[in-house]
């Protein structure tokens, strides 16, 4: 096992500094295709029903498996085969998100359709060889809190194409919003151009065959493949349920809109940054796999004071400290869940098999977050909370298996190693 480096050596160290801007640029596109987009159709009044369908444009995100093996295959003739496709794909987001901005989506929703996909595929693109990037170029101990430094950077954006670009359109053309936020894309390049390339003792895929079939192969040969796979999935399920239903709940309970503003949202985002932070910290002294247990547990309990909120009505300071505590510990909980994923991964076929394990994070964020609401209705708003919580259970358990707290055994050399 790697030994663990000092806490503050890693938090101001030029590796965190380059997962806090690359993940600021992979999280800027989101929203420009997203509520954002959303905002201009509804200004050019494309109609309603059309701006529901725009959703459909964030497919490639969950389907970026599919051509992830591309990244992993083949190496551009400069920079390296990370950092030459990051250099290739951020340039190419910035001219995407430039060309969505000479769009008319009034006269053309169609088009503008056909844009926004192309801003998808690209942003997922970037995402599959920086998640890749991140896994090679971090020291085994330093990826939970690298991946939340990433994380948070990813939020920071978010807030810069959302928040941001909402306010700058009252001022300026919808267009030259979206110019704006395809300069701020040079965050990425500059970090490109300026960070090193990983060096691994696995030298990437020899042809496509490989590179499409052997992550596959390597991943499915190992002992507990598919409980991996379960954990994936169930790890996160109690609370992403939960989160789906937080503002209908909290709007039933007669808060209002502002006040859902202010403190889902606010305080929610800030708690979720702060708990991130904390949670890559902790992961520098108790490691991946003692974390896992830790924050699953801290974050299946954190959905119990919603359910004391709602026996005890509309108290502020209540709802104010349950969306603390849950948004805290949901960053927690995702810094582990993310660097364990990251730690799965065999250094040859890094992208692809990365890429496969974050599409799976989206089967329990939609295919279980949809009968949320009959749940609620049927069990009533606190039987619906403490169900979220028993429904953590079934991925805490396969910690045992996939996770167990003992010290791990030795690794084979390039493979994934044992979590520290």
């Amino acid at each position: 096992m790697a030994s663990k480096p000092s806490v503050l050596r890693s938090i101001f160290s030029g590796r965190m500094l380059v997962q806090l801007t690359t993940g600021f640029s992979s999280g800027l596109p989101l929203l420009l295709t997203g509520s954002t987009l959303q905002a201009w159709l509804k200004d050019e009044r494309v109609d309603l029903g059309a701006i529901g369908l725009f959703t459909l444009v964030g497919i490639p995100y969950t389907l970026k498996f599919l051509w992830s093996p591309l990244l992993d295959r083949y190496v551009p003739p400069f920079l390296g085969r990370r950092r030459g496709w990051m250099l290739v794909i951020q340039a190419a987001l910035a001219v995407a998100i430039a060309v969505l901005g000479f769009s008319n989506p009034g006269a053309s929703p169609a088009v503008v359709a056909l844009l926004a996909v192309g801003v998808t595929f690209t942003s997922a693109s970037q995402d599959i060889v920086l998640d890749a990037y991140r896994r090679e170029s971090l020291e085994e101990a330093e990826l939970g809190l690298g991946t939340s430094v990433f994380v948070s950077g990813y939020r920071l954006a978010m807030l810069v194409s959302g928040a941001l670009a909402l306010a700058l359109a009252d001022l300026i053309p919808w267009r030259a919003v979206y110019f704006l936020m395809a300069a701020f894309m040079a965050v990425g390049v500059a970090t490109t151009l300026l960070c090193r390339e990983p060096v691994i003792d696995a030298p990437p895929p020899r042809d496509l065959r490989e590179a499409v079939v052997e992550p596959f192969v390597d991943f499915f040969r190992r002992r507990g493949a598919w409980l991996i796979l379960a954990f994936i999935v169930l790890y996160k399920i109690g609370d992403q349920m939960a989160s789906a239903m937080t503002t209908p709940f909290v709007l039933e309970l007669g808060f209002t809109k502002t006040e859902l503003a202010a403190v889902v949202k606010l305080f929610g985002l800030a708690s979720m940054i702060v708990g991130g932070l904390v949670g890559g910290i902790v992961m520098l002294k108790l490691g991946i796999r003692r974390s896992l247990w830790a924050f699953g547990i801290l974050q299946a309990l954190s959905v119990l004071p919603f359910a004391a909120l709602a026996q005890a009505g509309k108290v502020h300071g209540m709802l104010a400290g349950a969306v603390t505590l849950e948004n805290f510990s949901f960053g927690m909980g995702a810094s582990a869940y993310s660097a364990y994923m990251a730690s799965q991964t065999n250094k040859r076929f890094t992208a692809t098999q990365f890429a496969l394990f974050s599409s799976l994070t989206g089967i329990p964020r939609v295919l279980a977050s949809a009968p949320t609401g009959f749940l609620a209705k049927g069990l009533g708003w606190t039987g619906f909370f403490v169900f979220c919580v028993v429904s953590a259970i079934p991925g805490l358990l396969l910690l045992f298996w996939v996770a167990p707290w003992r010290d791990p055994a030795p690794a084979p050399r390039n493979g994934p190693p044992s979590l520290p």
